[in-house]
């Protein structure tokens, strides 16, 4: 079946109220409690975008949706590698922006061994955990987002030329950059409320 994936953004000050370890833990089970309406029948049927849940941990987290990836997590495995093909023939600022982004999201970066986690707030990593950031983390990577958003359209051209795949995953210039758009609204909304950003595979 693959890896999965489901982010979410939390109230550090709620997840602080617990030892650093277990704060996933508790992220975790507010998101699977029967309460929040996410998991019945009638759980809301959000293609896309944020959804809040319900019960008594409404104000506490959100889920993100990714559209079009079904939640698997190949989308971002494979925008990290297209952003491989592509990162030599863009300009330095541009290159270490990105670099920068995706290390701090889903990219492994060049020698595979970027870390995902906040060991400092998260403790060390959880199972099922892919993704951990602290606000303060989240506050950088938004700003990341904020200088390299306008840049975006000057890598149309080294893409089609490297890194396009008409049959792969996010393998158009449109998905690969649809798919930034998107973490860069996950980044942007937790780091407004300074909270953190969580990413689970079960």
């Amino acid at each position: 079946m693959g890896l999965d994936i489901t982010v979410m953004t939390a109230d550090c000050s709620w997840l602080e109220e617990v030892p650093p370890r277990e704060r996933v833990p508790r992220l975790r089970s507010a998101w699977y409690a029967d309460e929040t309406g996410l998991w019945g029948h009638d759980a809301p049927a959000v293609e896309s975008g944020w959804v809040w849940p319900q019960g008594p941990d409404s104000a506490l987290f959100a889920v993100y949706e990714f559209p079009h990836t079904c939640g698997s997590f190949k989308a971002h495995f494979w925008a990290g590698q297209r952003w491989e093909a592509v990162r030599d023939h863009v300009d330095p600022p541009m290159r270490a922006a990105w670099d920068t982004f995706l290390r701090g999201l889903v990219w492994c970066g060049m020698d595979g061994e970027a870390q995902h986690t906040d060991t400092g707030f998260f403790g060390e990593d959880d199972y099922g955990v892919l993704l951990a950031r602290s606000p303060d983390s989240v506050r950088e990577l938004a700003a990341v987002w904020d200088r390299a958003r306008p840049c975006l359209g000057r890598m149309e051209g080294p893409f089609g030329e490297h890194a396009a795949d008409p049959d792969g995953w996010v393998g158009d210039f449109g998905g690969f950059t649809g798919l930034l758009a998107q973490w860069g609204q996950v980044v942007t909304e937790a780091a407004r409320r300074g909270w953190g950003v969580v990413g689970l595979s079960e």
